[in-house]
């Protein structure tokens, strides 16, 4: 590409406004349905600007305690304030009727709550590249990464964010309400989560695969233009290690110290990319983030396919947050993560699930993710299904610092998943064990919830997105989706 038209787009993509951007997106796909109840419904709207909400008479609660214990809490109730989880209590000891919603979880047949689950990888504007790419028909992951900045280049900035949309109502759509979107441009991320009220973590990448353009400078250019009027929370990263140079690796450091900002990368996840970090930086990815003053807790690393035992405890050593994809991993052909390392290190708390991208993976949810890696690891030992959530709720909320959510009590943000109870996958259960239930949730997979909150606000109700309407949204993807195979076309 050109040098004029590589500033051209490095200013359309970060620089834009994205207040702009996501008024764009808001008109083209913004939801008319507005939230009421009805005989049939669980919900009895007093107010429809709701502060205070009852969830009351739930059949089944499964959450980590404040000792990250998993338990089954039955025939319980919640009282949400605002964005927060006021109360956790029996369904009996609920007294007073002065909420301005209340949700009955205990009719038609009844629904399981869960804490939200929390997706610590994704690349959300590639969602556009569904087929583009079409999994598993490259050898490896490096041929994957080779062709990938043809197609992107072929994107607006307007396409990275509805399909950032796309993304992350797909992911919504199966219980996940936190998001770390690791991409190389700012607005359209900001613009999608604005538009579908994700938690986003908006890792920006300052040494890119397809934006060579981006440096550090860019994040500090927008903490100074934008500072507190963020949707997303802020966040760096960096392709792979061997991308950054020395000046690169000493700006990151410099900013995530005065901004406590957190930074990830793809770290080992082939070979070559081991060996090409050993090439520029004389020393392979942990050591280089470790000399570079960037192995702490604000770091996560995904994929980590390709380390060995003394980086292994090195990141343990450091509280570095590790993303594991094993769905990604067997589509590349990139190895098998040492997941049982970590296990045997007690160290497993430091390990969360990510749904990496359209491009790596068929649909967008974690269960299907927690039951790949149960499969993955299962011919060495067998990942319980309470460990699999837990490395989807609590886990995730520790590799992504975020220590308010993960969980169902009370002080925690209000982040929860409605599943249908008298559902295909859920039924049959036993009744005298209802952890049974747990297994049937990750086992069946690619369930879509029935209700989905965020931050104490329905953004799905009745399986219908409240704030994006889905029809309207599919088939504008699917027109620029065409477009961009043109444009690809064009310049093969």
């Amino acid at each position: 590409m050109p040098l004029f038209l590589t500033f051209i787009f490095y200013l359309l993509t970060n620089l834009m406004p994205y207040k702009k951007l996501h008024a764009k997106i808001k008109k083209s796909v913004r939801a008319t349905n507005l939230l009421e109840d009805d005989e049939h419904s669980r919900f009895r709207v007093n107010n429809p600007r709701y502060r205070t909400v009852l969830i009351e008479n739930i059949p089944f609660i499964f959450t980590c305690d404040e000792k990250n214990k998993l338990v089954c809490r039955k025939n319980y109730s919640l009282i949400i304030k605002g964005d927060t989880i006021a109360e956790v209590l029996p369904s009996q000891k609920v007294t007073g009727r002065n909420f301005d919603l209340i949700y009955d979880a205990g009719r038609r047949g009844g629904i399981v709550v869960t804490p939200g689950l929390i997706n610590a990888h994704a690349h959300p504007p590639m969602y556009l590249l569904r087929s583009a790419m079409m999994l598993d028909e490259g050898e490896s992951v490096d041929e994957t990464i080779a062709a990938m900045p043809l197609w992107e280049r072929a994107m607006t900035e307007e396409d990275y964010a509805l399909a950032a949309v796309g993304d992350l109502t797909e992911e919504q759509k199966s219980g996940i309400t936190t998001t770390l979107s690791h991409f190389a441009a700012f607005a359209p991320i900001e613009a999608a989560a604005r538009a579908t009220k994700q938690n986003t973590i908006n890792a920006v990448s300052v040494a890119s695969n397809t934006h060579p353009q981006n440096s550090p400078r860019l994040i500090r250019e927008i903490l100074e233009k934008h500072g507190d009027d963020l949707e997303a929370r802020l966040a760096m990263a960096i392709h792979y290690v061997y991308r950054a140079d020395d000046k690169i690796l000493e700006e990151v450091k410099a900013l995530s110290e005065e901004y406590n900002l957190l930074l990830t990368c793809h770290m080992a996840e082939s070979e070559g990319v081991a060996r090409k970090c050993v090439e520029r930086h004389g020393s392979r990815e942990v050591a280089t983030l470790e000399r570079s003053g960037l192995l702490n807790s604000r770091t996560i690393v995904s994929h980590a396919v390709h380390i060995n035992e003394r980086e292994i405890e090195k990141l343990i050593e450091n509280k570095v947050g590790i993303v594991h994809l094993p769905t990604s991993n067997v589509i590349h052909k990139s190895g098998t993560f040492p997941l049982w390392k970590f296990f045997d290190l007690e160290k497993l708390s430091s390990v969360a699930l990510g749904t990496d991208s359209v491009v790596s993976k068929s649909r967008l949810d974690l269960l299907t993710e927690a039951y790949q890696a149960r499969l993955t690891h299962i011919y060495s030992r067998t990942v319980k299904f309470g460990t699999l959530f837990k490395m989807m709720t609590v886990n995730g909320a520790r590799v992504l610092n975020m220590p308010d959510r993960g969980k169902v009590l009370p002080g925690l943000k209000a982040d929860l998943a409605f599943w249908k109870l008298k559902d295909r996958g859920f039924i049959p259960f036993d009744e005298k064990n209802p952890m049974s239930l747990l297994g049937n949730l990750i086992t069946h997979g690619g369930r879509t919830v029935r209700d989905l909150m965020i931050n104490g606000r329905f953004v799905i109700k009745g399986r219908r997105h409240q704030l994006i309407d889905e029809s309207k949204l599919l088939e504008t993807l699917q027109e620029k989706h065409m477009q961009m195979r043109r444009r690809v076309k064009k310049e093969k």
